[in-house]
């Protein structure tokens, strides 16, 4: 006890010694994410041990090993399907850029309500059915020989032009579907309201609706491109010559499958970090949410916006 009558430091003790204090929760919180680590590495390393001792063991191992893992082909091979991966690139970046037009066109004309629009949500909504319907390989197919077999005189022939197109075609009929379930996500009341200040229904849709809806999508819209990005190969049907065709041309000469090995490789050093950005966009978009108030200073905004820039009253 003390001179005051209280009991000292040492009969009360520390924060830290307290069983139940917040320091000790933080030591035990470690210890537990330590071990689940420790655990986690354990199983895996066992679980992958076993997987390589089984594959390395096998009768046909020796044969598998010469046909798919020739150092010497792989480093050989592997700066020309680098350099052929820069015509994914390009086919990736040029359809990207007009399926999110082409797509948002869809979504707009298939979300409206209009009875006078019904012709063109129609037409819409047969593109849709019909693009989602179709393997992709088949519509490049379709495009890439039927087109320029037709021998129509000014009509390109070039399969890289085909490539693109076939591409949008296909793709934007499912990014229209991601874009309108973002837009059927924003609750009627924020279009009610914009009404209300005055905005135009298409100016509700430009200024309010749209922005909101963009922007909750955009991680799906990354899945959608990933998947894009893995289907410019299929181009190589046609003669386009990417990554695949280059991977099958050094694989005839070699009479080796090591090139695919090498152009997988490519595909996994370009996607896995997208995937993962996707994932942390999703948890960060989860995380955030969005609120009444969110919403109002959407529709303020957009006031002022569509009043050229001045505040609204």
């Amino acid at each position: 006890m003390t001179a005051q009558g209280g009991p000292d430091a040492t009969s009360r003790g520390g924060p830290a010694s307290l069983p139940g204090s917040r320091a000790q929760r933080r030591r035990d919180e470690r210890t537990s994410a330590l071990r689940s680590t420790l655990v986690a590495f354990l199983s895996t390393f066992v679980v992958f041990g076993v997987l390589v001792y089984i594959v390395v063991n096998s009768p046909g191992w020796p044969a598998v090993q010469a046909s798919f893992f020739a150092p010497d082909i792989f480093w050989s091979s592997l700066p020309g399907i680098v350099a052929a991966f820069l015509v994914n690139i390009q086919l990736f970046l040029i359809s990207e850029v007009l399926i999110l037009a082409l797509a948002l066109v869809l979504a707009v004309a298939r979300s409206s309500t209009a009875p006078v629009l019904f012709p063109v949500r129609l037409m819409a909504t047969v593109y849709v059915d019909i693009f989602r319907a179709l393997p992709g390989v088949l519509v490049i197919y379709i495009l890439g020989f039927g087109i320029p077999g037709l021998n129509l005189p000014g009509v390109p022939t070039d399969p890289f032009l085909y490539a693109i197109v076939a591409l949008t075609l296909i793709y934007s009929a499912y990014v229209s579907e991601v874009y309108r379930a973002g837009i059927a996500s924003i609750h009627p009341s924020q279009t009610a309201a914009a009404r209300s200040l005055g905005l135009s229904q298409p100016q509700a849709l430009r200024y309010v609706v749209l922005p909101q809806a963009i922007r909750r999508v955009v991680p799906p819209l990354l899945n959608d491109f990933i998947g894009l990005q893995k289907d410019t190969v299929l181009v190589s049907y046609i003669g386009v010559v990417e990554i695949f065709r280059q991977s099958q041309i050094v694989e005839a000469g070699t009479f080796n499958f090591t090139p695919y090995l090498a152009t997988a490789l490519v595909f996994l050093v370009v996607t896995i970090p997208l995937a993962r950005f996707t994932d942390w966009l999703v948890a960060r978009q989860a995380r955030r949410g969005g609120g009444a108030s969110g919403a109002a200073s959407q529709v303020a905004s957009a006031l002022g916006r569509s009043r050229g820039g001045q505040a609204a009253p």
